[in-house]
Formats: C-alpha cells, sequence, structure tokens
C-alpha cells in the first residue's frame, strides 16, 4: 500500500458557501431518499441509507430534513427517482462523468447535453469514457483523528487500498464492493468518517492550462447546478501555478 498518491482524484462538489447550502441539502435528501426506498429505511439494516445519513451529517444537514427525506421513500405519493450516468468529453478532451438522480429522463438528458454542448465538450454514450477510471470507495477523515502512520496502520487492518494524508485531512481508498465493510472497520478504530463515498477514480490524469482549465471549470460548475445532477468527476489535473492564478 503506497504511504502518499501522487494524484488526487479530482471530484467537484459546490456546496460550502451558504448561498448554495440550500441545493447541496436538497441532493443530500435525494440521495437518501433513494437510497430508502432501495432497501429497508433503517440505516443499520441499509448499507446505503447510513452512509447518505453520514455524509448528509457531515455537511451539517438539520436532524428534521435527514428524517423527513426517510419518511418520503415509503409515501404513497414518494417521487420516484432514476439513477442516470452520464458520460463526454469537456475543452481539450477531459473526460466527464456525471452522476444523476432524475424524475425526468428526457429533461435531465437534454440539460446536460446541453451543457456539454455549451462548454465546448461533447456528451457521448454510455461506457465512452468509464472505462479510464475506475469505481472505488474513497473514505475521508479529518487530520484531528490522528497522524499518518496510525491511520495507515488502521486502514491496512480494515482491508483498505492505499492511504493519501495532505493538509486538508486522511483520505483511504478501498475497493467498491468493500466500501462498507471497511468504513465501519475504520470506524471502530478511528471514530465516524467525515464522509463515505463510491467515487470514480481517473487510471490517468490530463494536464491542462490555465485557459482550458478555466473552460473546464466553467463546465463542471455548470453540471453541478443542475438539481439533478448528484457529483461530477473529470480526469484534468491543474497545477499549483495555474491553481493560484485561477483562485487569484
Amino acid at each position: 500500500m503506497a504511504g502518499h498518491s501522487q494524484f488526487k482524484n479530482i471530484m467537484h462538489r459546490k456546496g460550502k458557501q451558504d448561498s448554495v447550502r440550500s441545493k447541496m441539502f436538497s441532493k443530500l435528501a435525494r440521495e437518501i431518499t433513494v437510497a430508502a426506498k432501495a432497501g429497508l429505511p433503517d440505516p443499520s439494516m441499509n448499507a446505503r441509507l447510513r452512509l447518505a445519513i453520514q455524509n448528509a451529517k457531515a455537511q451539517s444537514m438539520p436532524k428534521d430534513n435527514i428524517e423527513r427525506a426517510i419518511k418520503k421513500a415509503s409515501g404513497a405519493d414518494g417521487e420516484n427517482y432514476d439513477e442516470v450516468r452520464y458520460e463526454g468529453y469537456g475543452p481539450g478532451g477531459v473526460a466527464v462523468i456525471v452522476e444523476a438522480l432524475t424524475d425526468n429522463r428526457n429533461r435531465t438528458a437534454s440539460n446536460v447535453r446541453s451543457i456539454f454542448t455549451k462548454a465546448g465538450g461533447a456528451l457521448g454514450e454510455t461506457g465512452s469514457v468509464s472505462f479510464s477510471f475506475t469505481r472505488v470507495g474513497e473514505i475521508a477523515y479529518k487530520l484531528s483523528v490522528g497522524g499518518a502512520d496510525k491511520v495507515m496502520d488502521a486502514a491496512i487492518e480494515a482491508g483498505a487500498e492505499d492511504v493519501e494524508t495532505d493538509e486538508d485531512g486522511h483520505t483511504i481508498t478501498c475497493g467498491f464492493e468493500d466500501i462498507g465493510e471497511v468504513s465501519k472497520a475504520l470506524e471502530a478504530t478511528l471514530g465516524e468518517a467525515e464522509t463515505v463515498k463510491a467515487v470514480w477514480k481517473p487510471q490517468n490524469t490530463v494536464p491542462v492550462d490555465e485557459e482550458k482549465a478555466q473552460s473546464l471549470m466553467k463546465l463542471v460548475d455548470s453540471l453541478d447546478d443542475d438539481d439533478d445532477v448528484q457529483n461530477v468527476y473529470t480526469n484534468f489535473e491543474v497545477s499549483d501555478e495555474v491553481l493560484a492564478k485561477l483562485s487569484a
């Protein structure tokens, strides 16, 4: 197991600003509802629901919102959401994967296609870019849980595949099918994780210059602004120098 990954999975999610908090809660609630509907409404008996609730709590989602989202799954007039994955290419041929939960496939597909087109990209067929990504589990902990060695030992014992520690915290990677078992084992040693997610990890990243980075970030922002879009993953890489310019 490598002590430090040379690259960090590029996943863009907005929601830290107060202005988009409501949108973030809406997406978290939708995931909770879908998870509850897919199995039992009891998180102790439904691993996906347990993880969805855990991630909602990590974003300070109120308990009442979480309970409403669970109840919504069992209601006779509850909304039905389909899980859909879109794949395409952004400016510069960068691969993009979009995960959505939608109650209207036609609307969502039209919106996503339009966003790609306006950004100078193109929506492809399912499977057109996902072959260059690996589906994995990603478990995040704050630095306060302990040093890199402590987290590494806990991750090895739990059956994880990799650990990356930086100024943002500890990121533990495991097999997609093992996410429930590994996260449970880690919780016994390190406590409750900040987030536990299934993500698309690019097998290789594509370096981009400042101009392309700006275009790609606008594309990702536009996709993430869509109410039906849950997650956006890409394989582009931005140097610290370019990132500093974009952040200025």
